[in-house]
This record gives C-alpha cells, sequence and structure tokens, in this order.
C-alpha cells in the first residue's frame, strides 16, 4: 500500500471561544449540557436559595407569613421559576440517561428523540408550574 494514495485523516480539534455561538450541536448535546447546567445550578442554589426558604417555611407561623410575602415578589418568582425548570430538567434528563445505562436508546436516532422528549417534556411541565407560581389557578 502506497503512503501517497491515501487521505491524510481528518484532525478534530477542541473550538475556540469565539466558535461556541455559531457551534451547533445535536440535541442530545444540548441535553446533555444543560442536565449539567441544571445540575450545578440547583447545587449552588441549595445553600442560598432552597434550604433559607425551607428553614423560613417550617420555623412558625410568622416566618412562614413572611417567606410568603417574600416569594410573591415577581422577581423572587421568576428566580423559583428557574429553579423549578432547572429541576424538571435534570430529572427528565436523568431518567434519559438510566435508560441508556440500560442500553436502551443507544442509536443515534432514538438518542435524538429522547434528547427532543426531555426537552418537550421539561418546558411544558415547567409551563404548567409556572401558571401555577405566577397565580393562573
Amino acid at each position: 500500500m502506497s503512503g501517497s494514495a491515501s487521505k491524510p485523516r481528518p484532525q478534530f480539534r477542541n473550538i475556540g471561544i469565539s466558535q461556541i455561538l455559531s457551534y451547533r450541536l445535536p440535541p442530545a448535546g444540548k441535553s446533555s449540557i444543560f442536565h449539567r447546567v441544571s445540575g450545578a445550578l440547583l447545587f449552588l442554589s441549595l445553600p442560598l436559595v432552597i434550604l433559607p426558604l425551607f428553614a423560613l417555611s417550617v420555623s412558625s407561623p410568622e416566618s412562614f407569613a413572611s417567606m410568603q410575602a417574600y416569594t410573591a415578589h415577581p422577581l423572587c418568582k421568576l428566580v423559583l421559576l428557574v429553579l423549578i425548570w432547572g429541576y424538571l430538567h435534570h430529572f427528565c434528563a436523568g431518567i434519559r440517561y438510566l435508560t441508556i445505562d440500560l442500553h436502551i436508546g443507544v442509536d443515534k436516532v432514538s438518542a435524538q428523540k429522547s434528547a427532543g422528549i426531555v426537552f418537550g417534556v421539561s418546558l411544558a411541565l415547567t409551563l404548567v408550574f409556572g401558571l401555577k407560581l405566577f397565580g393562573a389557578w
């Protein structure tokens, strides 16, 4: 076999910071990144938002009333909505990864479909909980 007849192998390199916004990931890649982002968001918000609100809600009836007044602010509701999305996306993507660990849906087409399902279900559930949070019913 002659070395001059073979094509050079393509080289894949890491992308630079300037290329991040123009890089097109498949849905499975986006789902993976959002799974990590939502996990980090939940982990970091635990001592800053979730535990303090929980402590206020169970201390006394007066502290529950103050927590209720605090969370009635639209900006606080927006933060809670982001946390709701983070939890729901992390939960749905986690179920997706558990099925992949069981070797279910590992082919490319199934992986893309399950990633789309994760986005659809988590956003639909976030919409339902968001409507409830903002007082639609």
